[in-house]
């Protein structure tokens, strides 16, 4: 019979604040940051989180987010190379697009919000149609990964034109393409290092690029030559829209790694030091020439005072005024304001809008590297010198909600309500139903805990060798004891719950008693002691220790690649187990004390018995270290966790590994095993915990290697169609937009399958009339019609329709590549099809958009082939038949609506006037006056 398991399944990650892969956003109340793969919304003035976005099944890390004009839509850019449209008021995707090969690393929208522009590692920029939900070209020329993308729109261009982008590279290189022409015209050796950041100010006349170097740079966009388009000067020579103009001075020298503009408030944003942000001010028109003419002053002065200089200096004492007057220098114009200093390494940062900001200041979220959140308030510009100097003050900071560093160690309590995670600086304890913290305790580097019993006290193993006793209810640190000279590795409880033993780096494994005759917290008597009763010297590094669950033996892993067994009572050693390369980092014994497992850094689990401590098996079980290892409740069932970022779940007595769950996106330090046997915790070096429940789904092991074997198939065939050795227009610098993926080359294949379907129908049913017009009228009558195909009498369709009704559900997005997949021999059937689609005027939209891919894709067999000549004949002439009518009715609603508007306007202006109480000459003579009025621009 075959065996059956039960299948384990992913529930929400918690312990995250937001994760450092990704910039955040922050629009004055709420914050969308990056939590690994989800996007997480805080309300960070009150700590709470108000949604998770999580599409289920996709585990790639979120790489870049940005907000469209629309504020309501947000694109998302994945280490995958997808990028996804999430609506933040209904939580969902709308659109995902598929086309870069590597992680997105810059995302961009143009100013309407209609078009999307996104940058890669992969070096290609793809220009992408939010309302068609298509890609629409791809542009190369970088030679690195993209750092920065902005859409530039000049002033006075026409509406045909599509404007420019300017993008930035780690190549050093900044380009500037035409978008309508899909053409690099400028490309700038922009600095000596890789440019790291790149914006442009609210009215796009000033760029500015950022370095490795600490380099600021600033280029002025000439609107005019933009406008004006490319153009050949009298020497020869290109029109240079972007120009030079020169480099800012900052405070250090390290690395740009963002630079931002404030959306209307006159401040701009520079982070080149990992802790702090330098805040400069733009001075107005008058400040700067107040600040211009104080610097002449004294430089008259100057040049007066020396007795040499006199002459010279009344000489140009009229010209130094008339040179400077239109140059501004960029210091001029940038002045240092202020610098934002935060508690941790800034990941990112965000301005907020100024209406929403308090006390007529701006507030900025900095997001922090090691899982924080902090806001600070940059006040308003001083009114006198006398006051003391601007300094930024922090308003919140969201921290509680996770560590600041790796989770070591986890311990869920003998009820499983809690689980209490470690790290360096802090215990924190959690409800396991709601997943919230709800307990911060300060301690050192924690390395393992445990529960006491009875759950109202944790003990604490830290790396210099302190045992540390916290009471929970009262969040205190009750009890330090020195309880070893080197770092403690391991705490296990006694099955009789009377003590606990631990295991250090100094090479004793000390036993400890507990006393409940102390008085607590409280002052009350039933407090809690640890009373040290013996100590076992061993002669190498103690590294794990267990006792086994019936009391009879302990065993001790030591930093020398073996486990000694002793029995419990007396200490005497009773067998040795050797086996492993390098030291075994955990082990754990089974619930009827006949199994010991142990894990190594060797990648190898090994299972013993513990009678005669055979080795039962030996398991290459991770491709890297395998940190800990844990039974499930009563079963030889064994969890693993390693550096691999994998969990796996074994069965310990067929040496199967029965599921491999991936899901971490670091190193998996610590696993706790539920005391009921229905979930597994595990965390990590991304900060996240996650709980892995068991689902009532069955789960057998000849399926899951059948659906990796499936799913390793299809990732070769997507990989080996998206290979590129010399792809076709390498040379070129817009080519198609097109990526195949496991998803579209399944939706090929129900193409494929319906139009096998549709055609065998077809066939049948041109079989019937064919043998129905050979015969009789009284047999024609009596011969049967075929039979449907099943598919088809169940959803009651025709062929035609059928296809229609698969290619409809497949993502707009993903057409294109399904369509690629298509033998020609189905892509003529698909051609059948549309004519008939065209016929019957259903869908002409999509219609037209297949016949112009397939049209474009197959031009050459297409042309070549003497058979397709009728099917298009007929399909040409059904689809004009069908556009022109559509044209028709678009062109008359569009009239009908031009008249609604000219009767509104007309009724609007007449109530204006009956409201004046003016007769129709004074109308007359008003309106003449105001198409006489000069219209004048007002400066604000």
């Amino acid at each position: 019979m075959v065996r059956s398991y039960i299948r384990h399944g992913p529930t929400q990650a918690f312990g995250l604040v937001c994760s450092p892969g990704a910039n955040s956003i922050y629009d004055g109340k709420l914050a969308f940051v990056p939590a690994l793969e989800d996007i997480l919304v805080w309300d960070v003035k009150k700590g709470q989180m108000l949604s998770m976005w999580h599409e289920s099944g996709h585990r790639a890390e979120v790489t870049c987010v940005v907000r469209a004009p629309q504020k309501n839509r947000f694109a998302v850019g994945y280490a995958d190379g997808s990028i996804r449209l999430w609506n933040s008021e209904t939580e969902a995707v709308e659109v995902t697009f598929n086309g870069h090969k590597r992680a997105v690393t810059a995302l961009a929208f143009d100013s309407q919000g209609a078009r999307l522009a996104s940058g890669s590692q992969d070096t290609d920029i793809i220009i992408w149609d939010v309302e068609a939900e298509a890609g629409l070209y791809r542009l190369r020329g970088h030679r690195d990964q993209l750092t920065g993308l902005r859409f530039i729109t000049p002033p006075s261009s026409t509406s045909t034109a599509l404007g420019y982008l300017i993008t930035s590279s780690k190549d050093t290189f900044m380009k500037l393409w035409d978008l309508t022409t899909q053409h690099c015209i400028q490309t700038i050796v922009a600095h000596r290092s890789e440019i790291w950041a790149l914006d442009s100010d609210p009215a796009g006349e000033l760029i500015f690029t950022g370095s490795g170097e600490g380099e600021l740079k600033a280029w002025s966009i000439d609107t005019e030559a933009l406008s004006e388009g490319m153009k050949e000067a009298e020497n020869g020579e290109l029109t240079k829209m972007i120009h030079p103009v020169g480099a800012l001075p900052l405070t250090t020298n390290h690395r740009v790694s963002q630079i931002s503009f404030h959306p209307q408030k006159p401040y701009l944003a520079v982070q080149s030091h990992d802790r702090s942000v330098e805040i400069f001010r733009i001075r107005t028109e008058e400040e700067v020439k107040k600040k211009r003419a104080r610097r002449q002053k004294r430089a008259k002065e100057k040049e007066k005072s020396s007795e040499k200089g006199k002459e010279r200096a009344d000489e140009k004492d009229n010209t130094a005024v008339v040179v400077d007057e239109d140059i501004v220098e960029l210091a001029d114009l940038f002045t240092p304001y202020l610098v934002v200093r935060a508690s941790g390494k800034i990941r990112s940062f965000d301005f907020v809008n100024p209406d929403i900001s308090p006390k007529g200041g701006v507030q900025i979220l900095t997001a922090l590297a090691n899982n924080a959140l902090e806001i600070y308030h940059i006040p308003p510009p001083k009114k006198s010198k006398d006051e003391d100097p601007l300094e930024s003050n922090k308003l919140y900071s969201l921290d509680l909600p996770g560590h600041r560093t790796d989770i070591r160690t986890l311990c869920l309590s003998s009820n499983d309500e809690l689980l209490a995670s470690g790290s360096n600086g802090s215990l924190k304890v959690w409800n396991m139903k709601t997943t919230s913290c709800i307990r911060t305790m300060e301690c050192g580097y924690s390395i393992c805990s445990t529960f006491l019993p009875g759950d109202r006290h944790i003990a604490v193993g830290t790396k210099s060798g302190e045992l540390l006793i916290f009471d929970i209810s009262s969040s205190t640190l009750i009890d330090t004891i020195k309880a070893h000279d080197g770092a403690i590795y391991s705490i296990d409880l006694r099955p009789n719950k009377t003590g606990l033993a631990t295991g250090s780096a100094d090479k004793e494994v000390k036993f400890w008693d507990f006393d409940y005759t102390v008085e607590g917290p409280d002052g009350r008597k039933g407090g809690l002691a640890l009373v040290h009763v013996k100590t076992l010297k061993m002669t190498d590094d103690v590294l794990a220790v267990r006792f086994s669950p019936n009391g009879k033996f302990l065993a001790v892993a030591l930093l020398d690649s073996t486990v000694k067994i002793f029995y419990q009572d007396t200490l005497k050693f009773f067998i040795s187990l050797y086996g492993h390369k390098l030291p075994v980092l955990s082990m754990d014994i089974s619930d009827d004390s006949k199994l010991i497992v142990t894990c190594s850094a060797d990648k190898n689990v090994k299972i013993w018995g513990l009678d005669f401590g055979d080795c039962h098996k030996s398991i290459f079980a991770h491709e890297d270290s395998i940190m800990q290892v844990a039974f499930e409740k009563n079963s030889h069932y064994f969890w693993t966790v390693g550096k691999d970022k994998f969990v796996k779940y074994w069965d310990g007595d067929k040496f199967e590994n029965i599921q491999k769950l991936d899901g971490h996106h670091g190193e998996v330090w610590a696993l706790a095993v539920s005391n009921r046997g229905n979930f597994v915790v595990t965390g990590s070096h991304d900060k996240s915990i996650r709980v892995w429940e068991k689902t009532d789904e069955p789960l057998f092991l000849e399926e899951e290697r059948e659906k990796e074997l499936e799913q390793l198939y299809e990732k070769g065939i997507a990989d080996s169609m998206n290979r590129e050795d010399k792809p076709p227009d390498a040379d070129a610098e817009a080519s198609a937009v097109n990526k195949q993926t496991t998803e579209t080359l399944m939706a090929g294949e129900r193409i494929i399958e319906a139009l096998d379907i549709a055609d065998a129908d077809r066939e049948a049913t041109k079989g019937y009339l064919e043998a129905k017009a050979k015969l009789s009228d009284s047999n024609a009558a009596k011969l049967p019609p075929p039979a449907k195909h099943a598919v088809l009498a169940a959803y009651e369709l025709d062929g035609p329709a059928y296809v229609l009704r698969v290619v409809e559900r497949i993502q707009s997005t993903a057409l294109h590549d399904a369509l690629l997949v298509l033998p020609f021999g189905k892509v003529v059937s698909l051609l059948t099809y549309l004519s008939e689609w065209a016929h019957r005027e259903w869908n002409i939209s999509l219609s037209s958009r297949i016949l112009f891919f397939l049209l474009r894709t197959h031009h050459h067999q297409i042309v070549a082939n003497r058979t397709m000549r009728t099917v298009l004949v007929e399909l040409r002439t059904n689809l004009r038949d069908a556009l022109r009518k559509q044209k028709e009715e678009i062109g008359y609603n569009v009239a009908a609506l031009k008249y609604i508007r000219q009767q509104d306007d007309a009724k609007r202006t007449a109530q204006f006037y009956e409201e004046e109480n003016m007769d129709e000459a004074k109308v007359r003579i008003r309106i003449m006056e105001g198409k006489k009025r000069k219209r004048i621009n007002i400066k604000t």
